[in-house]
């Protein structure tokens, strides 16, 4: 059974996202190896090592370099220590698999019996992205032996860059955000009812990153359009000055809150919003949260993001300006019963063709085919894209 040696510029412990879903998953067939970008500390350099779920190791490396990220002066400790802990732990026989470019030259000491690249963002379009992030995905795009990408956007941008690229949208673990299940957690209700109690309805939420991705002139004028509206901004403040965030009296910043009580914040929401921001940082996302908010049940309002738009323009309100932005969350606000009835049912159907379980047994599909193919051989495309996991409306996203 195969190791996933994988190299990720985000944390285990940050918001849980797309590889906390992917990996926890695909470590009941591959354990699973999670390499994190090294801190400073003092003393030797050292791995820090922890168990975040069955069958995940997470590995931090501590060294003395105040160098960021997978700078290449980190990377030469941190070659060492991989090896010492594979050598340690007698890992032979591994995959290794990237969420970041910028870790690519620590494969040179590596033999790994295939290399993924879970692209799922296009992070030479983010803010501080480092310089040689474009030339090193050049490179990992040709030596990898599969490539997914986190939607069509990306997908589209990245298919002929390598032969066996598989558009793999992310998906939804609807059970956690099913109303039912939300309020039958009595722990988890408390927990969010302290957080958010106070603040009065009708709210209007989001949760996830607070980055350059965000239209911050948005959010305050959403809060402007009605003084009885309290708009709830939920998730961790990064690469951009916490001073900028703009501040009324009905804005409530409440910071990165615990996944297992998002469901319980986001029920006592009454409408969901997605103001992202439109420039070449938000060109090729596809947000998970889309399908979190319908798993919950809630109106959605959003920018007209590409994928946002392709996948689910039937079921989220596509707002192209401020104003109809504020006219959207106004309209959802004020659904009758019918309508709430009639979105409700059209989302749980939509969700239920999005699970990270299906997924992850894509994945192991992909793998097991590359693996499958003897050494020095082409490898084979590892299925029409989105076919497996049967998407509606991939197809016309892609065209």
């Amino acid at each position: 059974m195969s190791h996933l040696i994988v190299f990720s510029h985000l944390r285990w412990a940050f918001v849980f996202q797309r590889p906390q879903h992917l990996l926890s998953r695909l470590a009941r067939r591959h354990p699973v190896v999670f390499v994190e970008e090294p801190v400073p500390g003092d003393g030797p350099a050292r791995l820090e090592r922890s168990s975040p779920c069955p069958g995940v190791e997470v590995l931090r490396a501590h060294t003395s370099l105040r160098a960021a990220g997978f700078h290449d002066e980190q990377l030469a400790v941190l070659r060492g220590l991989v090896a010492d802990y594979l050598a340690e732990t007698g890992i032979e026989d591994y995959v290794v698999w990237f969420y970041t470019p910028m870790a690519l030259p620590l494969l040179d000491a590596l033999s790994p019996r295939a290399v993924v690249y879970d692209c799922m963002d296009e992070l030479a379009a983010f803010k501080n992205a480092p310089s040689q992030l474009r030339e090193r995905e050049a490179a990992l795009l040709e030596r990898a032996d599969l490539v997914t990408t986190g939607g069509p956007r990306l997908y589209a941008a990245k298919r002929d860059r390598n032969p066996n690229v598989l558009c793999l949208p992310s998906a939804v673990d609807a059970a956690h955000y099913a109303p039912a299940r939300a309020s039958a957690d009595a722990l988890a209700v408390r927990r969010a009812v302290a957080l958010q109690g106070r603040i009065a309805a009708p709210r209007l939420g989001f949760f996830g990153v607070i980055d350059e991705r965000l239209d911050l002139d948005l959010v305050a004028r959403i809060a402007d359009a009605d003084p009885g509206w309290q708009v709830v901004m939920v998730g961790p403040v990064v690469k951009i000055d916490p001073a900028s965030l703009p501040r009324r009296d009905n804005l409530h910043w409440l910071g990165q809150q615990d996944y297992a009580i998002l469901p319980q914040i986001v029920a006592g929401w009454d409408v969901c919003l997605m103001p992202f921001a439109r420039n070449e940082s938000t060109e090729f996302i596809s947000p998970t949260k889309t399908l979190e908010y319908m798993a919950a049940a809630k109106p959605v309002v959003s920018t007209p993001i590409h994928d946002v738009e392709a996948l689910f323009g039937a079921l989220v309100a596509i707002a192209q300006t401020p104003d109809a932005f504020i006219v959207a969350c106004r309209a959802a606000l004020g659904e009758s019963d019918a309508t709430r009835a009639a979105r409700e049912s059209a989302m749980r159907a939509c969700v239920a063709g999005y699970s990270w379980d299906a997924a992850a047994e894509t994945i192991v599909d992909a793998i097991d085919a590359v693996l499958a193919v003897p050494s020095g051989a082409t490898p084979r495309r590892v299925s029409t894209p989105g076919s497996a996991l049967r998407l509606p409306r991939l197809d016309d996203a892609l065209a």
